[in-house]
């Protein structure tokens, strides 16, 4: 691809602000015998290159996973419950649409699975079998990006590699914002189980520490719609001082 221009560009500020508006996860199946064209994944990876950095480190790979073979390798991987995740997830929780409406943050319980919504949540509270009911598999997608980096290379003077893992979060939005503007839809995966089950199946050096990972395709079916909030300006913001 041809490198980006050196002389100032006009953007649509509205077009964009549309394009950040409407960026997010899907967490829905994708439709696994429609493939992502060639000129839409180069053009998110292009995206992914030229994302701020620490000192230009770029202190990222990105495997590419289109294999159907490997893709439901991955997907077959087991991911248990996190009595952490959904303890701590319960803070985050609004029970109504007009408690998300006042409190500006936060998710709706009902996207979570019953069990998930009480605050004394606890593993050996259930079975086996009921422990089974709460996982949710990886939903279908004919193309995983499994981002890793280095943590040995870190930025200059930056106490536990906060501005390496900042150049992750630009790097992570870079290809989102690029998926969107293309309606490719994408679902970061946080976590994708056994992770040296994962290493093993993508021969993954040991030194890398993986990221995170996003699911890229079409939807099989309308997303469905829910809640979106976030705070207003004056709510964040402070003018010559806190």
């Amino acid at each position: 691809m041809s490198e980006p221009p050196t002389d100032p560009i006009k953007h649509d500020a509205a077009a964009l602000l549309d394009l950040i508006h409407a960026r997010q996860s899907l967490r829905v199946p994708f439709d696994p015998d429609r493939p992502i064209p060639r000129e839409q994944l180069d053009l998110i990876l292009e995206a992914a290159r030229w994302s701020p950095s620490a000192h230009n480190m770029q202190n990222f790979e990105i495997v590419v996973v289109d294999d159907p073979g490997l893709l439901r390798e991955i997907a077959a991987i087991k991911r248990p419950v996190s009595e952490t995740f959904v303890r701590e997830n319960y803070v985050q929780l609004s029970f109504s649409e007009e408690e998300l409406l006042e409190r500006k943050t936060g998710i709706l319980a009902t996207r979570f699975p019953q069990a998930w919504r009480k605050p004394d949540f606890r593993l050996g509270q259930f079975t086996n079998d009921e422990l089974a009911t709460m996982t949710r598999p990886l939903p279908p997608a004919p193309v995983l990006l499994v981002v890793v980096y280095d943590p040995s290379r870190r930025a200059p003077a930056s106490e536990g590699d906060f501005l390496g893992i900042v150049s992750l979060g630009c790097l992570m939005e870079n290809m989102w914002l690029a998926a969107t503007s293309q309606g490719v839809g994408l679902h970061i995966v946080s976590s994708l189980g056994d992770g040296d089950q994962l290493r093993r199946l993508l021969g993954i050096p040991d030194e890398l520490v993986i990221a995170f990972s996003c699911r890229l395709g079409y939807p099989q079916s309308v997303p469905p719609e829910y809640l979106r909030v976030r705070r207003d300006i004056e709510d964040f913001t402070h003018r010559n001082g806190f």
